[in-house]
């Protein structure tokens, strides 16, 4: 139109870019606690395996039996006996059979053995008493024994657990010529362990109580008697072990012997009859004799020492004494000199006293 300016239109420079949608923030979201979740999740995994350590190690019933083992191990015998489930009263003895007299002489640290290298093989829970199943070695014999383990109360929030079945076992020990022995090198004499003490039948077993798992090695070394010795693997609680050792004489006991049997004999010698008193030898005549016999040794007995129950014996031997003397024929009058060689046999019993000496009865033998 005339009269009016042309005016160009222009369009409005473009808005600024807007802010990142609200949705893509909530993905992001999303994300971030789904991995909170899962470092929630591993975190929680991670203390359940830790805490599952930690009761395996520390709380459990395989633990349990682990450091009654270790107890054992360092030779605490003391506070071994103090482990729960452990002592042992006569009614318990009764109730699993066992002598109710057993002695408790073997649960110290002088009788025990090493003990090394335990592992727990297996745990198992039956009817709320848990079987945990030990490997180790005792000494040098390798060793298997299996434990009961029952629930006794908590101590906070962690369990406490006492043997269901004490690990003690018996040792029924009979000893044959000898009333002293040593268990692992520990010095015992029967009338300190026997109920019946100075009246104890030296032929009667001696029950005493051993831990389980143990080894005990059981010897003889008196001036009398001796033996090389047995071990015995303790390996299962509540186990009624016999024992049987059998002693050998030993040289200087032999020796002894000896020289007492030939001061007997020579001593016989001595009496100048025909037919000397107690003596194993003697002369018979039925004619006169002119003067008094002489009698002196020409072989001692070689002397052999047997076991005889609890004692000893004198095995049957040989021995030859020598006679000189002048017989008178009654009807003829003529004398005749005897110069012979006397063979006989003998034969003994020797019982050791209380007080450690022995006595030796010697007697003529067929």
């Amino acid at each position: 139109m005339d009269g009016v300016d042309s005016m160009t239109r222009v369009d409005a420079a473009p808005a600024p870019a807007a802010p990142v949608p609200a949705p893509r923030r909530r993905r992001s979201l999303g994300l971030d606690l789904t991995v909170l979740g899962l470092v929630g999740v591993l975190l929680v995994a991670a203390l359940g395996a830790g805490g599952a350590v930690v009761y395996r190690n520390l709380y459990s019933p395989a633990a349990f039996v682990e450091r009654y083992l270790d107890l054992l191990g360092e030779g605490a015998a003391a506070d071994a006996l103090t482990v729960p489930g452990v002592q042992i009263d006569s009614l318990d003895l009764s109730s699993a059979g066992l002598p109710t007299t057993a002695s408790d002489a073997l649960l110290r640290r002088a009788a025990l053995a090493p003990l090394t290298d335990v592992e727990v093989t297996s745990s198992e829970e039956r009817d709320g008493v848990t079987h945990v199943t030990v490997e180790y070695s005792a000494g040098p014999h390798r060793g298997t024994s299996t434990f009961q383990v029952e629930q006794d109360g908590w101590v906070g929030v962690s369990p406490s657990w006492r043997f269901a079945q004490s690990p003690l076992a018996v040792i029924n020990l009979t000893v044959r010529g000898a009333m002293q022995f040593s268990v692992n090198g520990f010095d015992i004499d029967k009338r300190q362990v026997s109920v019946d003490r100075l009246d104890a039948d030296p032929l009667a077993p001696v029950p005493m109580l051993v831990f389980s798992p143990g080894l005990y090695s059981v010897s003889v070394q008196t001036p009398i008697s001796a033996s090389a010795g047995v071990a015995v693997l303790s390996d299962t609680p509540a186990a009624d072990i016999p024992v049987n050792l059998q002693t050998e004489p030993t040289a200087e006991f032999i020796d002894v012997v000896q020289e007492k049997v030939e001061g007997f004999l020579d001593a016989c010698t001595e009496q100048d009859v025909l037919q000397p008193t107690g003596c194993p030898f003697g002369w018979v005549v039925y004619n006169r004799i002119v003067d008094l016999p002489k009698w002196s040794m020409t072989t001692q007995p070689e002397i052999s020492v047997v076991p005889d129950g609890a004692d000893w014996a004198i095995e049957r031997t040989k021995a030859v004494a020598h006679i000189e003397v002048d017989i008178q024929d009654i009807g003829t009058g003529a004398i005749t000199h005897w110069d012979e060689d006397v063979p006989f046999f003998i034969t003994g019993e020797i019982d050791v006293l209380p007080d450690g000496t022995a006595s030796i009865q010697v007697s003529a033998a067929d």
